[in-house]
């Protein structure tokens, strides 16, 4: 059963835009901390942002100023809004749900999210 669905990957060149989007559901993204990571080719999965069930975003100094994570609780989906991308950013781009911490903080490793989706590739280059 796919939980979660990612789509919107491809490729762009370096300062250009990708919006991705995570089909998700209703109770998934009203329930768990959702989250994006990326993993590229030999490199552990790297937390991108995750966004809290109140809708509070996080995301890495890395990233904060050019991604933007959001949540439409109506279609539960969710979606990460890349702005910027630099060749660094390519990666393949996982959609990630899992329970948060008892303050209600989203967790920011891998191993704490336990159900993932498939992922799309985010080619950036010239």
């Amino acid at each position: 059963q796919v939980l979660l669905k990612e789509s919107g990957g491809g490729s762009v060149q370096p300062g250009g835009s990708l919006r991705l989007s995570c089909a998700a559901s209703k109770d998934l993204v009203s329930t768990y901390c959702m989250a994006w990571f990326r993993q590229a080719p030999g490199k552990e999965p790297q937390w991108v942002s995750s966004i809290r069930t109140d809708d509070t975003p996080r995301a890495p100094n890395s990233v904060k100023d050019r991604f933007t994570i959001s949540k439409d609780k109506d279609k539960g989906e969710i979606y990460l809004q890349m702005n910027s991308l630099k060749p660094e950013d390519s990666a393949v781009y996982y959609c990630a749900a899992g329970m948060s911490a008892r303050s209600g903080m989203c967790y920011t490793v891998w191993s704490a999210y336990n159900i993932r989706g498939q992922g799309t590739q985010v080619t950036v280059s010239s």
